[in-house]
């Protein structure tokens, strides 16, 4: 089977045409489409009916389901989560801060995957930030600074009883299912700069939702240099906006971007379907 790759025109992302995700993908196709999924590091797959089971099916091509620590699952699949808010909702719009998913873990996910089953008219677009193109354009005086750093990551200003999502957050009744823990507390430290496992290109991995403060630099030297590096990651020749439809899979790398879910679609429904990609080594 063969299928046409349309790159966005921004620094990441690229739409894939001809090929049916219900099914099971020969290996040949597989491996076509994760040397695409590495180049292009977001696919857009248009057009796709799935279950919740032919979803996880589907992201099982892939790597294991990975974990997802702060999430309750759907009562149909128990890999899947559900990225959810109401037409009436008043919380705050979930995970607007660039960040790159669970980077707390010992082993973060290799990947994300995201299927748009209910999607508003206007606004609730998915942002990218391609965090090798942040690393190659780094000013020199940043990258004398991070070049040999290690940064510490926690979920607890998230996740943790009195954090974003915490118990506060859930008195306002937010209807995706989050579940904060006093295991946000935990923290794990990893290089600032990250070398990508399977094709070897250097990305910042770096984000102020998860990164706490950096090994051997005092906190207010740390939160300084986390705001100038967030500055700099998240300018708008890093970015590709993602516009959603109905029936639409997109599956992005956590190694080497950042993203960042946005608003503007108060009184409309929104829910999409995720699962998350392990993968088996830092």
């Amino acid at each position: 089977m063969g299928f046409t790759t349309t790159p966005s025109g921004a620094s990441c992302g690229a739409t894939i045409d001809g090929v049916r995700l219900h099914e099971p993908l020969s290996s040949d196709l597989i491996a076509e489409l994760r040397a695409q999924w590495l180049e292009h590091k977001v696919l857009i797959f248009p057009k796709q009916q799935l279950t919740p089971s032919q979803l996880v099916a589907f992201s099982e091509q892939f790597g294991e389901i990975g974990e997802d620590p702060f999430f309750g699952h759907i009562n149909e699949h128990p890999k899947v989560a559900a990225v959810q808010r109401d037409a009436h909702e008043k919380t705050a719009i979930f995970a607007e801060i660039f960040h790159s998913d669970w980077s707390f873990l010992g082993v973060p996910p290799a990947g994300t995957v995201l299927y748009g089953i209910t999607i508003p008219p206007i606004g609730g677009e998915t942002l990218f930030a391609d965090q090798c193109m942040a690393y190659q354009q780094l000013p020199d005086d940043l990258r004398d600074q991070v070049e040999d750093l290690v940064a510490i990551h926690s979920a607890a200003l998230g996740y943790a009883p009195d954090g974003a999502y915490g118990e506060d957050d859930q008195a306002l009744g937010r209807s995706m299912k989050i579940l904060p823990s006093e295991r946000a507390r935990e923290s794990y430290s990893h290089p600032l700069i990250r070398t990508h496992r399977e094709n070897g290109s250097k990305a910042l991995f770096s984000s102020a939702a998860y990164i706490t403060g950096f090994e051997g630099v005092a906190r207010e030297e740390s939160e300084a240099l986390l705001m100038s590096l967030y500055a700099h990651q998240t300018q708008t020749e890093f970015i590709y906006k993602h516009r959603w439809e109905a029936g639409m899979v997109v599956m992005w790398d956590n190694r080497s971007l950042l993203h960042a879910a946005t608003g503007g679609y108060d009184g409309h429904d929104r829910l999409l379907h995720r699962t998350t990609i392990a993968d088996t080594q830092f």
